[in-house]
């Protein structure tokens, strides 16, 4: 009587717990190119309005110039209950399929991708000892999960993309029982107030005097598109890197030409260092990513 009334509370406690997860707020992000972000917003908003009000969830995209860096990728997030966010993934990834299908015309259903965006902090909880959770994951969902290995994090992002690859079902299947591994890391949880961190800290990170972003455009300069943007004094050795070597490296990867101000020489009224950019839109933008997010590391760092 003793072990059935153990195991009935440990049942019990186990149900508790599993409700508590799936009702506790969570979110998940994800990458979408600027036309499958069109195609889920849909027009005037009416394809994410219904998608809100089938699922319960809130789906949130980033604007059209705040996108993953290193990539031209926007971002969405889906936040709310497991089970609402489940929901919203499934009406979003099967619209993108449908739209897949028929420009391939195939009988078969589709394969192809969806990439999460998981913090560092938070990818052992997939991964698990010796990789043992992830081939788990694997083989539970049949679909393909590859995390993006530390090395590609050279300029400092605190973030991986999780790549799942296979059929609707699939996919559906990795992302349940992802989120659900998730949803017991609490460094996962804490992340949620920034859904567009990249985004809120390329714009945010130095002002003006009149309070305005401290991104400037060189009008003289237009047509060689160029731009200056403020790094402040204390973080320009980062920027710059041991010898150099971080600026050439965000140079060489983006494309862009880059030049700092000398010491002393800073943006009107601040103690920002003017860092110049030239080169294409795409490159240009792509640098400052990689600039600003080593500021954001650096300015992070700072306040834990």
């Amino acid at each position: 009587m003793l072990m059935r009334r153990g195991s009935s509370e440990m049942s019990c406690l186990l149900l508790v717990d599993y409700i508590r997860n799936v009702e506790k707020p969570m979110y998940i992000r994800f990458l979408v190119s600027n036309a499958a972000a069109g195609s889920v917003i849909g027009k005037g908003g009416s394809t994410i309005t219904e998608f809100q009000s089938k699922s319960g969830a809130r789906i949130q995209l980033s604007r059209n110039h705040e996108t993953f860096p290193g990539t031209s990728d926007r971002i969405i997030m889906v936040s709310g209950a497991i089970d609402d966010i489940l929901k919203a993934m499934e009406l979003i990834l099967a619209k993108l399929f449908d739209e897949l299908n028929v420009e391939d015309n195939e009988d078969v259903g589709p394969r192809t991708k969806v990439r999460l965006i998981v913090p560092n902090s938070s990818c052992g909880s997939i991964i698990g000892k010796g990789g043992a959770t992830i081939k788990s994951l694997i083989e539970d969902s049949q679909a393909g999960i590859k995390i993006s290995p530390l090395d590609n994090n050279f300029y400092g992002l605190n973030d991986r993309l999780v790549t799942l690859t296979g059929t609707l079902d699939e996919q559906m299947q990795a992302i349940d029982l992802i989120l659900s591994k998730l949803c017991e890391d609490p460094h996962y949880s804490q992340a949620m107030h920034a859904p567009f961190s990249y985004a809120a800290t390329y714009y945010s990170m130095s002002y003006a005097p009149n309070g305005t972003g401290g991104k400037f455009p060189n009008h003289k300069e237009d047509r060689s598109n160029s731009i200056t943007i403020g790094v402040p004094d204390e973080h320009i050795g980062l920027v710059l890197g041991r010898g150099g070597r971080n600026i050439m490296e965000i140079s060489q990867v983006s494309g862009a030409r880059i030049k700092i101000s000398d010491r002393g020489d800073f943006m009107s009224g601040t103690t920002d260092r003017k860092v110049t950019i030239t080169g294409s839109q795409r490159a240009i933008h792509q640098a400052e990513c990689m600039i600003m997010q080593k500021v954001a590391n650096a300015t992070e760092r700072m306040m834990d």
